[in-house]
């Protein structure tokens, strides 16, 4: 009986094993993981909890929900002021907003009291109230006087662009690196916006505000607002040494790979252009793809070979995008290095996208920022299967060092990685020599390293004829024989 209940629950086992074995065989990459991740935590529309009083904003994390976009139109076409807002929609989308309008208006410079004028603020307002709208979304950033004026006129509670941007970075760090770099950035966004407003923030610590402390409670105090900023300023400096020291570890992984002589490959262009998919398609790293913009921001470095089996790194990095915060730019600093240090730039365009040479431009201006405006650039337009023919034409005509591919359906791949090995940094060290074969190592990274024209294997060794980097040649130099000596 004892021996039929084992075989019993052996065969109940082996049944149930074979039942999960398929799905363990197909599980999801981690790219997949995490969009299943970020969509089971969407904003829900209508949900709001947000008070009458819209004088603490700052102090409240931003719930974006009905919201109305407004932007400024000062030069360019309307064309070009109707694609700046269209964007400014897609932002808010992506942290999670309802779009309800979109206002332009023609103005030869923001307004200095309330960006928009004091007739437009209240029309604005009337627009608010009609659409029942909970928050307005300027396109550009506002001054602390602007936001709070044009509060004042419209009733609920506005941001800017950068704020809304920063709110995007917020929710997509998954890194320790990343969501340091991202409070670090908000900090410097919110310092300067600090508003005393009531007794609340106004009440100083000490002095006869105190009355009736007794000893040690007289002086001149401190303000809450000025606390407020001294604990700013103390969680901001603990932020920049925190991510000093994470910088350090990045620089060492940059330096043994300089060591090693593998080139550096980076992936850089305006956010949703495709740089993941491409980066998943080159590599196979299984990264996050989702159509949203700024969808990944931490950087990822995978490595990749050329048709002719030379290795090289490839590096995708954050999304640039039209005005940029400042205070991104300065707290990335770090992780835009892998694009300062790369030996090529693959700079990758939607070539869908209505207006892609200001995509391009945007992009070349944070790399000067960079110091990074120096470095080779393959312009990859991506989005081939979607993109409007002339379009493509008219983009590689001005482009002419541009290879147009389709990350999604592998169009131009082939083309691309021929273009990066002829980019590369060439391999100067031509060797013929006679290498033991207890030292089969140096042949294999010969392979991996260099360009190998010829093996031959003889009774003493193997004869090497290939080229290689300075490094490699250094070891074959060393132990090798040259041919003609045999």
């Amino acid at each position: 009986m004892h021996n039929d209940s084992r075989a019993r629950f052996t065969r109940e086992t082996t049944r149930r094993w074979e039942d999960v074995e398929p799905i363990r065989s197909g599980a999801p990459d981690t790219g997949e993981l995490d969009l299943e991740d970020r969509q089971a935590l969407r904003r829900v529309a209508g949900l709001s909890t947000e008070l009458q009083d819209v004088t603490e904003v700052e102090y409240r994390q931003l719930r974006l929900e009905r919201v109305v976009l407004v932007g400024v139109w000062t030069t360019g076409t309307a064309a070009d002021a109707e694609n700046s807002l269209r964007e400014l929609k897609l932002l808010a989308e992506t942290a999670g907003s309802q779009v309800l309008e979109g206002l332009i208006q023609r103005r030869q410079r923001p307004d200095p009291a309330t960006y928009i004028g004091s007739g437009k603020a209240q029309e604005l307002r009337d627009l608010v109230v009609a659409t029942g709208a909970d928050t307005v979304i300027c396109d550009g950033e506002l001054t602390p006087g602007q936001l709070r004026q044009l509060e004042e006129i419209v009733k609920v509670k506005v941001i800017d662009r950068t704020a809304l941007i920063l709110d995007i970075f917020a929710q997509h760090a998954k890194s320790r690196e990343g969501k340091a770099q991202v409070e670090l950035a908000q900090l410097e966004y919110l310092l300067p916006r600090l508003r005393g407003w009531g007794g609340n923030l106004s009440r100083q610590v000490g002095g006869r505000a105190a009355g009736g402390v007794g000893i040690g409670g007289r002086g001149p105090g401190e303000t809450k607002l000025e606390l407020d900023r001294r604990r700013i300023r103390e969680r901001m400096s603990k932020l920049r040494r925190q991510i000093r020291e994470m910088a350090t570890t990045r620089e060492t992984m940059r330096t043994m790979r300089r060591e090693r002589e593998i080139p550096a490959v980076a992936i850089a262009g305006y956010t949703n252009a495709g740089k993941s998919s491409l980066l998943n398609r080159l590599t196979g790293a299984g990264v996050l793809v989702e159509d949203a913009l700024f969808a990944t921001l931490d950087p990822t470095v995978r490595r990749a070979r050329t048709p002719e089996g030379r290795i090289f790194t490839l590096a995708d990095t954050v999304g640039f995008v039209r005005h940029l915060p400042h205070q991104l730019v300065e707290a990335f600093r770090s992780t835009l290095e892998e694009v300062a240090d790369a030996d090529l730039i693959l700079h990758v365009v939607d070539g869908s996208h209505p207006d892609p040479q200001s995509q391009l431009a945007a992009v070349r201006q944070v790399l000067a920022e960079i110091g990074a405006a120096d470095i080779p650039e393959i312009v990859v337009i991506n989005k081939a299967d979607v993109a409007d023919p002339v379009s493509l034409a008219t983009l590689t005509a001005r482009e002419r060092h541009s290879v147009v591919v389709s990350a999604r359906t592998g169009e131009g791949v082939d083309e691309l990685m021929r273009a990066i090995e002829r980019e590369l940094p060439r391999l100067d060290h031509e060797v013929r020599v006679l290498v033991p074969y207890d030292r089969s190592d140096l042949i294999s990274r010969a392979h991996r390293e260099g360009e190998v024209l010829s093996v031959e294997h003889t009774g003493d060794g193997t004869i090497l004829h290939a080229r290689v980097l300075g490094d490699l040649f250094g070891e074959l130099d060393r132990v090798g024989k040259p041919v003609e000596t045999v």
